[in-house]
């Protein structure tokens, strides 16, 4: 007899699909809780390096997006869709959160790079994973992260 798929239960469907992107989503919530500082003494490497980190973190929770909607019977397309809007509504929403944060300042820019970085991620899995070598599309299928 064979065992059921843990991820037709609903609770366990959730924890696998759902909680990495409350965990991802709490994660960037309390990057942007602390106080920042230079991560370099030169300027334009210090804004390079704090606008690519923006750019992955939220490619990271675009990829967690799309994984839970199609989890959740969203189409393919769909899922990117709204994983894109769902990023740059979060990033928007961190944005403000961060205007309360002494040496913070919120920025247009920022949601515009969180929802870029979110646009990258989508465009990983759509684009460059179909192009991927064998082992890592073979661990994407394992995590339920296909194209």
């Amino acid at each position: 007899m064979e065992k059921p798929n843990q991820n037709n239960r609903p609770v366990s469907k959730f924890i696998y699909f759902w909680l990495p992107v409350i965990v991802w989503s709490l994660i960037i919530f309390s990057f942007s809780s602390q106080k920042i500082g230079s991560t370099s003494e030169v300027y334009w490497t210090n804004f390079v390096e704090k606008k690519l980190a923006h750019l992955v973190e939220y490619a990271i929770l675009s990829i967690l997006y799309f994984r839970a909607f199609k989890a959740s019977g969203i189409k393919r397309k769909n899922a990117a869709l709204w994983a894109i809007i769902i990023c740059f509504l979060y990033g928007a929403t961190d944005e403000f959160h961060q205007s309360f944060t002494p040496s913070r300042e919120p920025t247009l820019r920022d949601a515009v790079i969180d929802a870029l970085g979110a646009s990258i991620g989508m465009l990983a899995i759509w684009k460059l994973l179909p192009k991927a070598p064998k082992k890592l599309i073979i661990w994407a299928t394992k995590l339920q992260i296909d194209y």
